[in-house]
This record gives C-alpha cells, structure tokens and sequence, in this order.
C-alpha cells in the first residue's frame, strides 16, 4: 500500500498541481476570464434552462454533474484536506476553484462538440470522445476510457460507498456492510432505468439537499460568528506558513496544503478530471457555450460554496486534529454535534447518504459512457458486466480503509488529469470558437445564440474555411 500512497503523494505534490493551475491559467487569460466576464451570462442561461425539455434539459445535466461533484468532495474530501494539509489547504480548493472554472467550461463545450447519439436518442460524450473525434486517435481515445472506468467509474464511486457507510456506523452500531448492500441495491434501481432516470432524479434532489446543507452549516457559521475573522485568517496564513504542531493539530508544511488542497479541490469539484464533459454531453441545448456556462456554474456551487461552509463548520467547531484519531466523514459528524448534539451527526448521515449516492450514480453513468466509447455497438454485455462488478464493490468498499481508497483516487485519477489536460491544450481552438461564434450572435443582437452544427458554423467546415 505504501507505494500506491507514495505514487499518489508524488503526483499530486509535483506533477498535477502545477499542470492543472497551468492550464486554468492559460485558458483564463487567452480567453479573458469568461468565468468572471460572463457571471451574468451565467444567471441568464440557468434561468432559461430551469424548464424541462423532451430530451435531457441543460439544468437536469447541470443538477446531475453538481449531485456527482457535492458527494464526498464536499464533506469527506474538506475534512481530509484539513486533517492532512492544514487550514491553508482550503486557499488552495479555492484557487482550483477559480480557475478550475473555465476549465469546466472548456470539458463541457469539448464534450457537446465531440459528442455521440445512441440508438435511444441519448447523447453520450467526454475526454474519450473528444480524443477520438477530435484528435482523430482511437487508441488513446481506447486507453483514456480504460483509465475513467477505473478511476471515475470505479475507484471514486467507492469513495462513495465507503463513506455513507461510515456516516451509517458514526450514529448505529452496526456493521458498514448494511448500508453498502443497500446502497448498491438502490444503484441499481436507478442506473439500470438510464440517463433519463438518473438525470430526473438528480434534478429533484440536487437543489433540494444542497440548499437544506448550506442552512444548516449556515446555522454553525453564525453561532460561533465572533471566531470567523480569525478563522479566515488562519486559512491565508497557513497556505504560505508551515505551522508548527499545537495541541491536538499536527504541524503541516505549505507543501501539505498546496497537495491536498488542489488533490481535494479537483475531487470536489471535478474541474480538470473531464468527467463534466461526460456528464454535460448529454445536456440537448442550444449551443455548447450555454452548456458551458452551467459547467462553470457547478463548479462554483460546489467548491466556494458547499466546501468552504465545511471548512468553516470544521474549523470553528475545532474538531480537526491528528488524523489518526479519525478523518473524513467523521470529522463532519464531530463538528455537527458540538451545536446540534446527536441530530447533528444523523443530519451529516442522510447528507452524506443523498450526496454520496448522487455521486455514486454520476460516476456510474461516467463509467458506461466509456464501456459504450470502447465497445460501440457491442456495448450492452460489456456493460452489465461492468455493472456487475460495480455493485459488488460497493458492497466490498464498505470494508476498505480510507488512507488506502484516496490512494487509488489519487493515482488513477492523477492519470486521467494529465490525459485531459494535453487534450484541453491541444483543443484550445476549439473551445475559443465556440466562445466567439457564441459571442458574434451576442454582439449582433440575438439574445438566444443558436450553434449551427450543420452549416457554415458546423465544427469541421469551420476548420476548413480558416485553412
């Protein structure tokens, strides 16, 4: 196990970081900071796109990929990066927030240009697709999905299982197996009904526990308002002081806080990964920057929102010390029950158990778009024996050291980070061109940009003409 954990620290300390800050950069200065030019694009189009439509709305995709990004990330992921980095790791998911949002937006309009309809009318999409159809490569496109079955697919949906089963056991005595078969159980139910099931079920619970959350940790934050100021302080303070070990807090470098801030932040919001290209793909909308702009939208949600009132729940309360007398979830239900008492930590359990399972089901639909990019038509046995092995594991995980199951993140999906971000490098056009046509039809007066996937704007005819 040590040398999965080592290969997961070096990665994260030394290769991703650097590359996934890089890239954000990159695209927000040549593309002039769309995540802050268009904050009012942004509200218009969710407006829009809050009605239903025949296929998959743009809301629905959106509600979908923030139920698959507040998951563990926003809780278990928070505490992890407090318990392992320090305070200053939560400066650290704010940056990859900020950043991450216009790379959000980049895997989204990449996933609705290189997109592919199914047989039953349903799009599917993503760092697979766009690598096949827009790099014009089918073995990388091949490798790329192997690795998003295992890491998103798989290994991320684990953490799911995992952690609503210690949320189960933090407030009955039972055995973590339980909830993991019902857990799988319930999966089932919804994966098995399709993208169209799961997208009406997220839809529905999304803004409903997200908003019930944000009360409650909202009720923490001003109880213990008068700690606030020098809590915001600590949190700049240590992202660029190494603090030295006081009390029951171990000491953390900057180093700590840089890796398991980023390595956190992206697992909250899911910004760099591609899986909101997946995800996205499947919105029917009228034009891929509209679905962009949700893409940068989830990301905000779920990280400056959802994961700083964590944060602030977990550092107020003073609940975080060595990890070795428990992290993750745990950490949660700790900082709960200081103001709520036991309520506290059941309100964290069915939070836990309606973010986790949203998630759970969002990485399910990731791993079968990938099964369908490898397997095409072929598709279908491949995909119940994913299923298969899928449900099993949740059941399994549920028996599975934290420490070890963040190793196999880390690394699996340290991997699919720097496959898509060569991809977003080298499809930097082509995101730029969306984001201009979409603009022309502003400047012109045409309050709903439509894209012209078949005419003089089509994708490939665009191409050709600024040959």
């Amino acid at each position: 196990m040590q040398y999965l954990l080592n290969a997961a620290d070096f990665l994260w300390s030394h290769v991703i970081g650097y590359v996934l800050l890089a890239v954000g950069l990159y695209y927000s200065l040549r593309l002039g900071f769309p995540q802050f030019k268009y904050s009012g694009q942004i509200k218009k189009v969710l407006r829009k796109n809050l009605k239903s439509s025949e296929g998959v709305s743009g809301f629905a995709a959106l509600a979908t990929a923030v139920g698959g990004q507040v998951g563990t990330g926003s809780l278990v992921g928070v505490a992890s990066a407090i318990a392992y980095g320090g305070p200053g790791a939560i400066f650290w998911m704010w940056i990859t927030a900020l950043l991450g949002m216009i790379i959000t937006f980049a895997e989204t309009v990449l996933g609705q240009l290189y997109r592919v309809k199914l047989d039953d009318g349903t799009y599917r999409g993503g760092p697979a697709y766009y690598v096949q159809n827009g790099l014009h490569s089918r073995v990388f496109a091949v490798i790329t999905a192997f690795f998003y079955i295992i890491g998103v697919g798989l290994c991320i949906a684990f953490m799911q299982s995992n952690s609503i089963s210690q949320a189960f056991t933090g407030v009955v005595d039972a055995n973590p197996i339980w909830p993991g078969i019902v857990v799988a159980i319930a999966a089932a139910i919804i994966t098995i009904g399709g993208v169209k099931r799961l997208t009406n079920f997220s839809s529905r619970v999304v803004p409903v526990m997200a908003g019930a959350y944000v009360l409650v940790v909202l009720i923490i934050v001003i109880t213990n308002i008068t700690k606030f100021p020098a809590v915001i302080g600590l949190i700049f303070k240590s992202a660029f002081t190494a603090q030295a070990a006081v009390g029951g807090i171990i000491g953390h470098t900057v180093m700590d806080a840089f890796r398991h801030g980023v390595a956190r932040g992206l697992f909250s919001n899911d910004a760099g990964n591609g899986i909101a290209g997946i995800m996205h793909a499947a919105a029917d909308v009228k034009h891929p920057a509209e679905q962009g702009f949700l893409g940068m939208f989830g990301t905000f949600v779920t990280t400056i929102i959802i994961c700083s009132l964590s944060a602030f729940s977990l550092l107020l309360t003073g609940v975080v010390g060595d990890p070795a007398n428990g992290d993750g979830i745990v950490l949660v239900q700790d900082a709960f029950q200081t103001i709520m008492g036991t309520p506290g930590r059941w309100l964290v359990f069915f939070a836990m158990l309606m973010f986790g399972f949203t998630t759970l089901i969002a990485d399910l639909f990731y791993g079968e778009s990938n099964i369908i990019l490898i397997f095409k038509e072929k598709y279908k046995v491949p995909l119940w024996i994913y299923r298969i092995i899928a449900f099993i594991m949740f059941i399994v995980a549920t028996q599975m050291d934290l420490e070890l199951v963040w190793g196999f993140i880390d690394v699996f999906v340290g991997i699919v980070v720097i496959i898509n971000v060569i991809s977003l490098f080298l499809l930097f056009k082509d995101v730029r061109m969306v984001l201009n046509d979409y603009k022309r039809q502003l400047d012109e007066g045409i309050e709903d940009p439509v894209w012209n996937r078949e005419k003089e704007y089509h994708l490939h005819l665009y191409k050709e003409n600024k040959k």
